[in-house]
């Protein structure tokens, strides 16, 4: 049994969300059959129209098939599920910290494949990479999709799409925490200089097809970028604490950067 949903904005989304929480637990294994339309309208509480538009989502995303004539069935892709990281459970200090451990050990691997595997060509766009950081902060930028190219560059030179791939997902999370640390490393010549060199060691060990090299320096790479983080929220708080302070005025409105 379902339990009814409250009224809301998006009711088919909650419909949804039930029955996907019911088939990722396996209450609802691969071939269960959901049931009918009227069924579960009955049991949410709600329209058949949102019932429809509920399963119609299921369905886009595989979890579902449609059966003429006998039902509605649990997929039996309905376990294969793509990656997913909820934008509101990624915007905490703790939860980015969490993503950059991640991405730690990916960028570690990548970093070490590289070292065996990388082409004079690669090699080359990675150098160019690297030189475009510092040439887009002389030129009074952040640096930030400067150095998310970098990354990507490294990432690339290893043939393997599916660890560029994952690094690009992550790094639509990681986007805001770099333009924090970027901000931080900006006010700060001795963090300017950890990430250039931090960057440098990277490539030289690349360069030099030293794959324990490679790993070691992105891994220290990656431990300093949250180290960084760390310190740059702690000397924001009070910034935030006074802006939050403040009385909301008329003409005052909040967003999200």
């Amino acid at each position: 049994m379902f339990k009814k949903v409250s009224a809301g904005l998006s009711l088919s989304d909650k419909v949804a969300l039930e029955l996907l929480q019911k088939i990722e637990s396996g209450e609802s294994p691969p071939g269960t059959k959901l049931p009918t339309e009227p069924e579960l309208s009955k049991q949410f509480g709600v329209s058949r129209t949102v019932v429809r538009e509920a399963i119609s989502r299921l369905k886009n995303e595989g979890m579902v098939d449609s059966q003429q004539g006998s039902g509605v069935y649990v997929s039996e892709q309905s376990q294969l599920r793509p990656l997913r990281i909820k934008v509101e459970d990624a915007t905490s200090l703790e939860s980015v910290m969490q993503i950059i451990e991640l991405r730690r050990a990916i960028e570690a691997e990548v970093a070490a494949l590289v070292a065996v595997r990388r082409t004079p060509k690669q090699l080359e766009t990675i150098g160019q990479a690297l030189a475009a950081i510092a040439a887009d902060m002389t030129a009074g930028g952040n640096g930030v999709l400067a150095d998310v190219a970098f990354h990507r560059s490294i990432a690339e030179a290893t043939g393997n799409p599916f660890l560029l791939k994952t690094l690009i997902f992550l790094n639509k999370f990681l986007e805001a925490a770099t333009r924090v640390t970027r901000s931080i490393e900006a006010r700060r010549d001795d963090f300017m200089r950890e990430v250039r060199e931090e960057h440098e060691s990277i490539v030289a060990a690349i360069r030099a097809g030293d794959a324990v090299a490679a790993r070691a320096a992105a891994q220290t790479h990656m431990f300093n970028v949250a180290r960084r983080l760390a310190q740059g929220s702690a000397d924001n708080a009070p910034a935030r604490q006074q802006a939050a302070a403040q009385p909301v005025g008329k003409n005052r409105s909040s967003s999200i950067q």
